[in-house]
């Protein structure tokens, strides 16, 4: 029984070694999602703020007209104009944190820490599998694996420990 459940965790490492080593490349797909998202908001930004400049304010200023319009489709539009410019400061600070976070492993402990759900849900459903090749892919493999199966383990030995558990008679 003991080696069945044995081989069952060797198994359950493996899988988890396999699952363990895609992380990086999530957050390699991830990052490049990110990095367009940035220079495509960017454009609508600077788009936004050169007719702002065109007519005489900044871009604090345009955002403030636009809100204050009593035209519902103007004080949408300013709204909008506000929630990409705040967007764009948030994704800009993830891509640094990306960007300087040392490496695949490094990178992927920044997604972890603070994802934009939107754009991992979006990486999620266009994520395609990848052997790992990196360095840092396989040691992501080994390490869901050694977690998985060491984590097995001691569940077993936990378990083993409650059957063999000597029962205390009670006499009289």
């Amino acid at each position: 029984m003991f080696r069945v459940l044995r081989t069952l965790g060797l198994a359950m490492g493996v899988l988890a070694g396999i699952v363990g080593a895609q992380g990086p490349e999530f957050a390699q797909q991830y990052g490049q999602r990110l990095a367009g998202t940035v220079e495509e908001l960017g454009r609508v930004v600077a788009g936004f703020e050169a007719d702002a400049q065109a007519t005489g304010h900044t871009r604090d200023s345009a955002i403030a007209r636009l809100r204050g319009d009593s035209d519902a489709l103007v004080s949408r539009r300013g709204a909008a104009a506000r929630a990409d410019l705040d967007r764009l400061a948030t994704l800009t600070a993830r891509r640094a944190a990306l960007d300087t976070a040392g490496g695949p492993l490094g990178r992927l402990a920044a997604l972890i820490r603070d994802p934009d759900l939107h754009l991992a849900r979006a990486t999620y459903e266009d994520y395609r599998p990848a052997i790992p090749t990196t360095a840092d892919g396989l040691v992501a493999g080994l390490l869901g694996f050694l977690a998985a199966w060491a984590g097995w383990r001691v569940l077993c030995d936990f378990g083993r420990r409650l059957i063999h558990r000597p029962s205390v008679s009670v006499t009289a």
